[in-house]
């Protein structure tokens, strides 16, 4: 994992698209890392902000359409999410939709989140606006928080 955070770093803004994607799909991966290195070394933290935002909206865009495909046994076994974090996705999101989008960024359940909002068919404008909203915010958060220690 080492090696491929400094592959990535070496590739500066691409690079944390690249992972920020991986982090956004259902793979683990931490972009936030590569975020931290690039801005220590002088990138432009608001292009880094809209980069990390592309990649990961776009890998959480990734779970929607595979949740879209609607095979559990597919998504189990490709995706190693398990039936059971779908439900408790399903449970948790019971009534609110596609705007719960913003919750991709937690923890543990926000790829759940992501692939249960394309098997119920939510709204994809919405999912992806209210996604991409949260993720932008989180970057952003990130952006500052780093600031303060540089």
């Amino acid at each position: 994992m080492d090696t491929l955070s400094d592959v990535l770093i070496t590739w500066g803004y691409l690079g944390l698209m690249v992972a920020a994607f991986l982090a956004g799909s259902v793979l683990p991966f931490s972009s936030e890392a590569v975020m931290g290195a690039l801005q220590v070394m002088g990138l432009d933290p608001w292009k880094l902000v809209i980069f990390a935002t592309i990649g990961n909206s776009l890998g959480g865009m990734m779970n929607y359409a595979i949740g879209r495909l609607g095979k559990i046994e597919w998504i189990e076994k490709v995706l190693h999410v398990k039936e059971k974090d779908l439900k408790r996705a399903e449970k948790f999101m019971a009534g609110h939709g596609a705007w719960m989008g913003c919750c991709a960024i937690v923890p543990v359940v926000g790829d759940a989140i992501t692939v249960v909002l394309g098997l119920m068919r939510a709204n994809l404008f919405i999912s992806f606006f209210s996604m991409t909203l949260c993720k932008f915010l989180r970057y952003v958060i990130l952006m500052f928080v780093i600031k303060q220690f540089v």
